[in-house]
């Protein structure tokens, strides 16, 4: 079985920047693509950005040069710096990995538990 913990999650003001993890643990044999993704009350859950096991990223176009992915692979940890945050930011971000368990076998999602972003002042 695989775990995703998320921390980082908050209280700040419209202007502020707030930083997300996610740590991966358990079974994990290789972990391709990790991304946070994002459900606002009465929303449909939406991609916010995706990082490959190479580094390449993927944003949606409301957070474009606002927010940065990253990830360390030797940690099986991804890292979300979200600055400039509006209140329409405010949302439960949640942590996805795309993990392998063993050579044989292919890959499956799991997702974290989520953590609050409140953006208000």
């Amino acid at each position: 079985q695989v775990q995703l913990v998320e921390s980082g999650g908050g209280l700040v003001q419209p202007g502020g920047s707030l930083s997300l993890s996610c740590a991966a643990s358990g079974n994990i044999f290789k972990i391709y693509a990790m991304g946070w993704y994002r459900q606002a009350p009465g929303k449909q859950r939406e991609l916010v950005a995706t990082i490959t096991s190479g580094g390449s990223t993927n944003y949606a176009d409301s957070v474009k040069g606002r927010f940065t992915i990253s990830r360390d692979n030797a940690k099986n940890t991804v890292y979300l710096q979200m600055n400039s945050l509006k209140p329409e930011d405010t949302a439960v971000y949640y942590c996805n990995a795309q993990v392998v368990s063993s050579y044989y076998s292919a890959y499956r999602d799991y997702w974290g538990q989520g953590t609050q972003v409140t953006v208000s002042s």
